[in-house]
């Protein structure tokens, strides 16, 4: 049974041919009607996938230490814009607030908090988990709408949900691959007639077999320039946590997560979160040329270390139970650890600035 989104995407290819990944990207995550994000309430246990920040409140305060470093660094500014971009359910947020208002009484009295949030359904349980902090929350559905001012910025796990160009090596060169139909009426991949900048490609395209993938982000790095621009005229720090490669290359890496189980991408639009891997080559690329600070990107484990995850686990630690114990051990394993079905390695970290700071746990680059 093809899913509603399905019905529609097939009757706008046949209509108008075939679809980019890039526009069945966008369909299947934020179409106002059947799109996931706009239908469901994706996050934790009943949900289809689990970030950071619902696997313990460690990640969240962690953060919450880096925004009140990196607040000092810049010499304590007063009124400072606290913003989260894709928020989630607010989970982050809470567990940053209570750190800053524990450690940084000064910036939580005088700052105000931002969450930019397109859909309603996480607005409203954003509004419920972050009530105790009153009117010092304001929404945005737009990055733009967030008032000027020195600005204090976390995105985690925004990148991987901003849609994705795909390009596919062919005897003419890469050519964008597209979402068409077949003799049976079903939903496949296929390769279209545009082809990319040549300049956009990592080195040594002609080695690579055909049938190589290509992905490229456009859409992302409109985001990045958006942030790097506004910390550029009104200063602050930016800190961007995702999955992904801090090298350009080849290779298909888009997915469908329905069930906290991998889906085929075509299988169930609407109904499954599609995300890809973050090119953090490409952000750190796209934030040099908007005349930002690099600070550095780490792994999210070297990350969460450098700013003492250990010795916050062992505090929490020595007031719990046998059984919360094994939990914020299994917490921070989960988190910081390497291997499948851990966040250390694959997730990265980059901070930028402006004007330019040595934030720890980023070593100071000359």
């Amino acid at each position: 049974m093809p899913t509603p989104l399905a019905r529609r995407i097939k009757s706008l290819i046949r209509l108008n041919g075939p679809m980019s990944v890039t526009d069945f990207f966008a369909l299947c995550l934020a179409d106002p009607e059947h799109g996931y994000y706009k239908t469901r309430q994706p996050f934790g246990r009943t949900g289809d996938f689990v970030t950071a920040p619902e696997v313990s409140q460690l990640f969240g305060e962690m953060l919450g230490v880096f925004i009140v470093h990196a607040w000092q660094r810049h010499g304590t500014p007063a009124n400072a814009r606290l913003v989260e971009i894709g928020p989630g359910r607010g989970t982050m947020m809470a567990d940053m607030l209570r750190v800053i208002q524990r450690i940084a009484p000064p910036l939580y009295e005088s700052m105000s908090v931002h969450l930019v949030e397109t859909s309603p359904r996480l607005t409203e349980t954003q509004q419920e988990t972050l009530a105790s902090h009153g009117d010092k929350i304001g929404w945005h559905e737009s990055f733009d709408d967030v008032p000027p001012g020195f600005l204090l910025i976390a995105a985690n796990e925004l990148f991987d949900a901003i849609p994705i160009r795909q390009f596919v090596k062919t005897p003419q060169g890469f050519r964008e691959r597209v979402v068409a139909l077949d003799t049976e009426d079903e939903l496949v991949f296929a390769t279209g007639l545009a082809s990319i900048d040549p300049d956009l490609l990592p080195p040594l395209p002609e080695r690579q077999a055909p049938g190589t993938i290509f992905e490229y982000s456009p859409a992302r790095e409109a985001v990045m320039a958006a942030i790097a621009h506004r910390i550029k005229i009104n200063g602050g720090t930016a800190v961007i946590i995702d999955y992904g490669h801090t090298v350009s290359g080849f290779g298909d890496t888009l997915q469908a997560l329905r069930m906290h189980e991998f889906d085929p991408v075509l299988a169930h639009p609407g109904e499954a979160d599609l995300t890809s891997h973050v090119d953090f080559d490409s952000l750190v690329k796209t934030a040099l040329a908007n005349g930002v600070h690099i600070n550095g990107c780490l792994p999210q484990g070297d990350f969460l270390h450098g700013l003492g995850l250990r010795e916050r686990a062992q505090a929490l630690a020595a007031k719990a139970t046998p059984d919360q114990t094994l939990e914020i051990a299994e917490a921070v394993n989960r988190l910081a650890g390497e291997g499948v079905g851990k966040m250390g390695e694959l997730f990265k970290v980059l901070a930028i600035s402006s004007p330019a700071i040595h934030l720890l746990p980023f070593r100071a680059l000359d």
